[in-house]
């Protein structure tokens, strides 16, 4: 009996062991399945070598909200809304506190964040945190969306640079209301140390009074600006990112497709 069950089980070894090796096929000859490179997959990992090419994680900026920024500025730019000259992103996020540096300007032809700094927001659009936004004139709330920049001027708050509104109901009466960026001595650590946040503006996104040149020199001439801020009701046509995709992929680095 006991001669019986080795036998047994020996043939059942043999068995397997045969089984194994007619179905094992090497590596290098096995048909793996193919990758597919979509304009959204490349897009995506566009967005994110920028994002982190020029350390914006680290500032603060959060990657939803570069995205945003970013497809709008293509957005824009294939339109011909935007200079061919510069290429310059101005991002303000107003779902951070007031004490935040939530202003970036971002040349995105070299990947490099040029500067980093406070921004205020409408008196009535909160204290610390912008929570109400409008595009009515003397609302002094702050206004959402897509600007490109205007024309230099000097006016009550010295050298300054109007802003056109590009998102119709939300930021399209930005040039009436006199929406423009300014420098302000309310923006500056000093305040928050006094009152616990920033000042505020009439609607204005200011910014410190001692960086208002640097920042308007920057930024001037057509380049956007995006006032990010949570709102159910916003809505952009610039948010599109399969037309974004459409415009930028083909000009991509081919190297992203490594990555995939």
């Amino acid at each position: 009996m006991r001669k019986y069950l080795l036998g047994g089980a020996g043939i059942t070894f043999i068995v397997l062991a045969l089984t194994i090796i007619i179905s094992w096929i090497p590596c290098s000859n096995r048909s793996l399945p193919e990758k597919v490179v979509t304009q959204d997959s490349l897009y995506n990992l566009h967005v994110s070598k920028i994002y982190h090419a020029a350390h914006l994680e680290q500032s603060g900026l959060r990657p939803e909200v570069f995205e945003k920024a970013l497809t709008g500025f293509y957005n824009l730019k294939n339109i011909g809304k935007v200079s061919s000259e510069k290429s310059i992103l101005t991002i303000a996020d107003f779902d951070q506190n007031s004490t935040k540096k939530r202003l970036w300007i971002i040349d995105l032809s070299i990947d490099s964040l040029l500067m980093n700094t406070w921004v205020a927001h409408g008196q009535r659009s909160g204290d610390d945190l912008a929570t109400r936004f409008s595009d009515a004139r003397d609302s002094n709330e702050s206004s959402l969306g897509f600007y490109v920049t205007g024309e230099v001027y000097r006016g009550k708050h010295g050298r300054s640079l109007r802003l056109d509104g590009m998102d119709e109901g939300y930021n399209s009466n930005a040039r009436s209301r006199s929406i423009v960026v300014h420098g302000a001595p309310y923006v500056s650590q000093g305040t928050i140390n006094e009152l616990g946040r920033l000042g505020r503006s009439q609607g204005c996104p200011a910014v410190p009074a001692e960086l208002s040149d640097r920042v308007i020199n920057t930024i001037e001439g057509k380049t956007v600006i995006f006032i990010n801020g949570t709102h159910q009701s916003y809505f952009s046509k610039y948010l599109n990112t399969r037309i974004a995709a459409n415009w930028i992929v083909p000009i991509a680095d081919t190297s992203l497709l490594a990555r995939i």
